[in-house]
């Protein structure tokens, strides 16, 4: 461990590299590594050095694909048709119009759902950041978890899972019928995580604050919601527009030469 320096850093990361390894990954390791020095160094006060620090490569910009409003009824429409996964288009429409991650859906249960005040809670251990939060149901989520819970009360309305099998027992998964469902509909490339995209998009494109996105999707900061920035352009015209203001000393001449172009 000793021996660990700057060039033992370098040549671990070109290895990786040469593997076909990816910026985050080969991050997270570097991470990973960069923890244990520290810790060894602090708890076991161990004389080694940490040539990881500082040391990050450059990732690319996250994945966004996202679905239209008509792709998405499309999609809904086609789960409906999925006689072995009855559950897929209510999963659709919640993870649209909350933005759950893929893991927080399945493992939801309904002392967890709050029918009066129209809320999802997800406590720390079911969140991927460790940290409470809790989600509104619009009409649109709300009828999709009053649709799971008919279900439920006219197969085993003692299941303690929203979305449940006619066994009570937990839908662990729900990738195979929703792959089949984006086949049969025309969409490609498109992923159950993207249904988060997709909600993300929706919001920004609709003019929310990207500080409510992040607070909606569960994001630790602003920067991690910032990929959608892109989807709002409106709100950078309303911007720009504020130049259109200020007097400039070379304002008259521009002015003049636009109108000549103009005739």
């Amino acid at each position: 461990m000793s021996k660990l320096n700057a060039a033992s850093i370098r040549g671990y990361i070109s290895h990786r590299m040469q593997g076909n390894v990816g910026p985050a990954t080969i991050n997270r390791e570097l991470c990973t590594l960069s923890a244990a020095l520290n810790y060894a160094r602090r708890e076991w006060e161990w004389e080694v050095p940490n040539p990881v620090h500082g040391r990050k490569l450059r990732e690319p910009e996250g994945r966004v694909r996202w679905l239209t409003r008509e792709e998405a009824d499309s999609l809904v429409v086609i789960a409906h048709q999925e006689a072995n996964a009855p559950h897929l288009p209510d999963f659709i429409r919640l993870a649209l119009n909350t933005g759950c991650r893929k893991g927080e859906l399945p493992g939801l249960e309904w002392d967890r759902v709050d029918f009066v005040q129209n809320l999802i809670h997800l406590e720390g251990r079911h969140t991927k950041t460790g940290k409470r939060r809790s989600l509104p149901l619009n009409q649109e989520a709300r009828r999709a978890v009053a649709g799971r819970k008919d279900f439920c009360a006219e197969f085993w309305p003692d299941s303690p899972w929203v979305f449940a099998h006619k066994t009570g027992a937990r839908i662990l998964d729900v990738k195979r019928a929703f792959t089949t469902a984006c086949a049969r509909v025309g969409i490609a490339d498109f992923r159950i995580h993207d249904l988060r995209h997709t909600c993300a998009a929706w919001l920004v494109s609709s003019g929310v604050p990207l500080a409510e996105v992040r607070d909606v999707l569960g994001h630790t900061t602003v920067a991690m919601t910032e990929r959608y920035a892109h989807l709002a352009p409106e709100n950078l015209r309303a911007a720009v527009a504020a130049l259109d203001g200020l007097k400039s000393r070379f304002g008259h001449g521009t002015q003049a030469r636009e109108e000549n172009v103009i005739a």
